[in-house]
Formats: C-alpha cells, sequence, structure tokens
C-alpha cells in the first residue's frame, strides 16, 4: 500500500502529530490495515476509500481500530485535497458520519473536521483520584473552574485542568500502569489542561491506552474538551486556540470552533505538512 505520511495541526514547517493516510479503491481487510498501521508505527493511520458520494474511513492505531481520530482526519483531508483539489469531504467513520474541508495554504496544507456529537459528565471521584495519583497530582493542583469530566467527541477522554503550567510541563507517568488504567475505564486519552486566557489552553495528552506516551496534536481530544467548555457555560467567545506538544518539542496549533447549540459538532482546524 501507498502510505502518505503527514503531520496535522504544525507550526508552519515543524511540529505536528505524524499520522499515516492510505487512500485506495476499496479498504482492505481488517487485518491487512491493522499490520500496515503496525509498521508505519504512527499512532494513527487513516484508511480511505470511496463509498458512492463520501469516503468510508477507518483508523487503526498500532495495536487496535479506533472509531475515531482527529489529528489523522486532517492528515486526510490533506491528502485528498493533493489528490482531488481543494473542497469538503463527507466521510462514514465506523459510528458517526463527519466531513473534513480541505485547501492548499502555500507550501501546505490547511484542514477542518466536523467532530462527531460531543458529550461530557462529571468524573466519579475514584476515577479522578485514580489519574491524580497516575501522575502524581494532588487535588489542590486542579482548576476548579474545570471540574475533572469524561468528554466525548467520538471517543471517550477524560480532562483534568491544572492550576499551573508548571505542573503542565512536570507531567511525567508510568506507561504500563497509564495502559492498565486507561484501558479498563475505556479512555482513548487523558487530556491535562492549563487555562493561559479563557480562549487560550496549553494541553498535554497522554495516549496510553494506544501504547504512545504523549500525543503531540490531538484533534478529537480537543474537540471532546470544547464541547466540555460549552457545557460548563465557560466565555470561550465562540472558539479557543489549543497549544500542545510543547512540552515534548513538537509545537502544536489545534483551533476550534464552538457553535451555540449543546451537543452539536465541534470544527477543529489547522495546518498540515507533507513528512519526507
Amino acid at each position: 500500500m501507498d502510505v502518505l505520511k503527514i503531520a496535522a495541526f504544525s507550526d508552519g514547517n515543524t511540529g505536528g502529530n505524524p499520522a499515516g493516510v492510505v487512500i485506495g479503491e476499496a479498504l482492505p481487510d481488517a487485518a491487512d490495515m491493522q499490520r500496515v498501521a503496525a509498521e508505519v508505527g504512527f499512532s494513527e493511520t487513516a484508511f480511505a476509500a470511496p463509498e458512492g458520494d463520501q469516503w468510508r474511513v477507518r483508523y487503526f492505531w498500532p495495536e487496535s481500530e479506533v472509531p475515531f481520530c482527529g489529528h489523522a482526519t486532517i492528515a486526510l483531508g490533506a491528502a485528498l485535497v493533493g489528490k482531488f483539489g481543494d473542497g469538503t469531504f463527507r466521510l462514514t467513520l465506523n459510528q458517526a458520519d463527519i466531513t473534513v474541508e480541505g485547501f492548499r495554504d502555500g507550501a501546505n496544507f490547511a484542514a477542518a473536521l466536523r467532530s462527531p456529537p460531543t458529550r461530557s459528565r462529571p468524573a466519579p471521584k475514584e476515577l479522578a483520584g485514580e489519574a491524580l495519583a497516575l501522575f502524581g497530582y494532588e487535588p489542590g493542583d486542579l482548576d476548579r473552574a474545570i471540574p475533572p469530566a469524561v468528554i466525548h467527541g467520538g471517543a471517550d477522554h477524560l480532562v483534568l485542568a491544572l492550576k499551573s503550567r508548571e505542573a503542565l510541563a512536570a507531567m511525567a507517568y508510568d506507561l504500563r500502569q497509564g495502559q492498565s488504567f486507561m484501558r479498563r475505564e475505556g479512555l482513548v486519552t487523558i487530556l491535562l489542561a492549563h487555562a493561559e486566557t479563557p480562549r487560550l489552553f496549553h494541553t498535554r495528552n497522554p495516549f496510553a491506552s494506544g501504547g504512545v506516551y504523549e500525543d503531540p496534536a490531538t484533534g478529537a481530544a480537543t474537540a471532546a474538551f470544547a464541547g466540555y467548555l460549552r457545557d460548563l457555560g465557560w466565555r470561550h467567545g465562540g472558539s479557543i486556540d489549543i497549544v500542545q506538544g510543547e512540552d515534548m518539542g513538537m509545537r502544536s496549533r489545534l483551533h476550534a470552533d464552538i457553535p451555540p447549540t449543546a451537543g452539536s459538532s465541534i470544527r477543529v482546524s489547522g495546518a498540515a505538512r507533507l513528512m519526507d
């Protein structure tokens, strides 16, 4: 298979989260997609094939399939633009129908996805406590304005908002312990966030469930987080910007537009660059 390698949510010509993209006439067998994803070795690889006037899309990380991946969708949007030109592409996922827009931006690309519907619920005290212990945080490290919650925008994530940027920068945990915890609780990532302003956030996303210590840019979690801020009545002014990956030397930028209707799709956008 011809695998394109694209960094989504890049910051100019650097940063971003690498994803594999395979576009074919038909989707390969699941076992073949899983094998290719493992060979590529990125946190996710997207596979797409035409199905009527839409694209059938499936996402695989090196160990298993996932229902949705934001950065791989942005990478897919860039790949579709490279093949078919600027446009909006309708995608059929395993559990939802979404769209991705794409266009050329100089030598690079830009793309925007519309997430599956969002929802959120308060995190049980025991779940939040175990997550804090995993990272060595104390309850006093949390930002009370954004309580711990299980958030969803195509997949489940746990959000822990921290009062200080220093606490976020100090994030560390045991990968095997985190993987056991996240798989047991059905969490794709844990989103750690710090609000610099009401509309600018710094985030980190441990992705132990997929065997990845940390993701440099996570579109699905960003969509879920934006939906959660809407549920909270946060003063987001209709959109937020997120800087992610900075502490791992892969600075990435994500933008989320937040419509007022509860549960409605979040538009997550960013740049994308072809990798060597």
